[in-house]
């Protein structure tokens, strides 16, 4: 299959914020997953899970948003601040009725993204909050000078302030966040955002409006219509679910080929909600060039047997690495609109980096996709075609094409060629020129892959490196091209060093 690189063509530069992620008080998410305290036996730096923490940062994670999702329509910011010992103990109503003592808040938080080397993006509470409320959060994690929130966060042990730059103003606002009609939350959201101020000139905050769920391209055109003027962009959250069903999404490890490829076929829905949702907010603020950030993607399956059911703890299979995969591919080629993206979620919760189980823990295919993926981080995108086949299982409607590419080049000339091999039982010869590049020095590649297990392959706590990425040895390099051959249900990149 023929693969072409053009050079000469790009839709601009890839923000590093596309592979963003996003930790919610949710599950084991963030007490045992991501914090454990500091009088843990398990290691760790101001609480929060040494080995983790190591892991993550590997990733080049670039942002983190927290604390969610829907436990932030019920957060109270100041719960989770002052000495531990007198913050308020609550019962997340949310997610299975668990105790919540707020040991986790913002100081905990911005500590988090101080260690991963990230920026943090915060998301506010408009479902039971108060515009007053968000106000005070935002001073209090970025006002310099003299003031009752700064005062406030000199006295709980930090000095300086944190420069919080994006926030979101409510979360699915149509839904869970209250119900709303687009016309209701946009007044709302208006009035947030024009009290959300900057407390420096040099460290703009960046709003972020409640957006649409899958396909509501109407609440994307009307919330665009009347709060573009006063925020950035807005979100947009759409979970690649197999099921037909909202009670039966389907197992994580036990799929048939038909499942596997409906699977597929639905995570590449993703192009045409990017494009139709960017034409709408185009045409409703064509005055103002609006960022789409995609807060919440990824794969919504059933949780493991014998798990909590509200903790929405899953395994992660090389099924959902090929997610990662192509939705990675489709955010890049989309620079142009998506200015950040953030997967659901981090650890222990619907399609993690990282599965914890007391001390131990995993890297699963999805967090070495985004290892392979990151040198696309704030480089140049590259025009892309490859010859394709529409595979798919017998006597099913849902084809898909059998390669998925995206390309890049960073600034010192070196390009990265992601591409996925999404046929379930066969390898793909793939042949890949380009054209308006500098010449290569070397040419190398790795992939991931389920081996014998193909798309059901995972990693377990007794066998942690069952789906890892290994060196393609098959590379053969010609003028302007290479050829390699990729296997069955596979994810490679390519290196090509200036």
């Amino acid at each position: 299959m023929l693969i072409f690189i053009n050079g000469n063509r790009s839709v601009g530069t890839i923000n590093k914020n596309i592979y963003g992620h996003f930790a919610e008080h949710l599950g084991r998410c963030i007490y045992g997953g991501l914090y454990v305290g500091e009088d843990s036996e398990i290691p760790n730096q101001n609480g929060m899970r040494t080995d983790v923490v190591n892991a993550l940062k590997e990733l080049d994670i670039p942002v983190l948003r927290w604390p969610g999702g829907c436990f932030a329509d019920t957060y109270h910011w100041r719960d989770g601040i002052g000495p531990k010992s007198s913050r308020k103990t609550l019962i997340n109503t949310t997610w299975g009725g668990v105790r919540e003592d707020n040991s986790f808040g913002t100081h905990e938080f911005m500590e988090l993204c101080r260690q991963l080397g990230c920026e943090a993006y915060i998301n506010g509470n408009v479902g039971t909050g108060t515009v007053q409320e968000m106000c005070d959060w935002v001073e209090y994690c970025n006002m310099p000078g003299v003031s009752p929130m700064a005062d406030l966060r000199r006295q709980n042990g930090q000095d300086a302030p944190w420069n919080v730059k994006y926030w979101g103003i409510g979360n699915e606002m149509w839904g869970g966040g209250g119900n709303m009609r687009a016309d209701y939350y946009s007044d709302l959201c208006r009035q947030y955002a024009s009290f959300l101020r900057d407390y420096d000139p040099s460290h703009k905050i960046y709003k972020i409006a409640s957006g649409a769920c899958d396909f509501n391209y109407d609440w994307t055109q009307r919330v665009a219509e009347l709060t573009g003027a006063l925020v950035d962009a807005l979100s947009l959250h759409y979970y690649t679910i197999p099921g037909s069903e909202w009670e039966h999404k389907g197992s994580a490890t036990k799929f048939s080929r038909e499942e596997y490829y409906i699977t597929m076929y639905k995570a590449l829905q993703m192009k045409g909600l990017i494009e139709n949702h960017t034409a709408r907010m185009r045409q409703a603020c064509p005055n103002k060039n609006l960022g789409l950030v995609i807060d919440e993607w990824g794969t919504w399956l059933d949780v493991e047997e014998g798990t909590n059911p509200h903790f929405l703890y899953q395994q992660n299979a090389m099924r959902d690495a090929l997610v990662a995969a192509v939705n990675l591919n489709i955010f890049g080629d989309h620079c142009d609109s998506v200015v950040m993206a953030n997967i659901a979620q981090t650890v222990n919760v619907l399609q993690a980096m990282i599965l914890t189980d007391g001390p131990r823990m995993l890297c699963t295919p999805t967090y070495h996709v985004f290892h392979m993926f990151k040198g696309h981080q704030g480089a140049r995108q590259l025009e892309t075609y490859a010859e394709t086949a529409l595979i798919g299982a017998d006597g099913a409607d849902c084809k898909v094409p059998n390669l998925h590419v995206s390309a890049s080049e960073d600034h010192n000339g070196n390009v990265l060629v992601t591409v996925v091999n999404l046929s379930d039982h066969s390898s793909v010869p793939v042949e890949i020129h380009w054209d308006g590049l500098s010449k290569f020095t070397s040419i190398t590649g790795q992939v991931l892959s389920g081996d014998g297990a193909g798309a059901a392959a995972y990693n377990t706590f007794d066998n942690p490196h069952q789906v890892e990425p290994k060196p393609l040895t098959n590379i053969t390099v010609g003028t302007n091209s290479f050829t390699s051959l990729l296997p069955a249900c596979s994810v490679a990149a390519f290196t090509l060093k200036a």
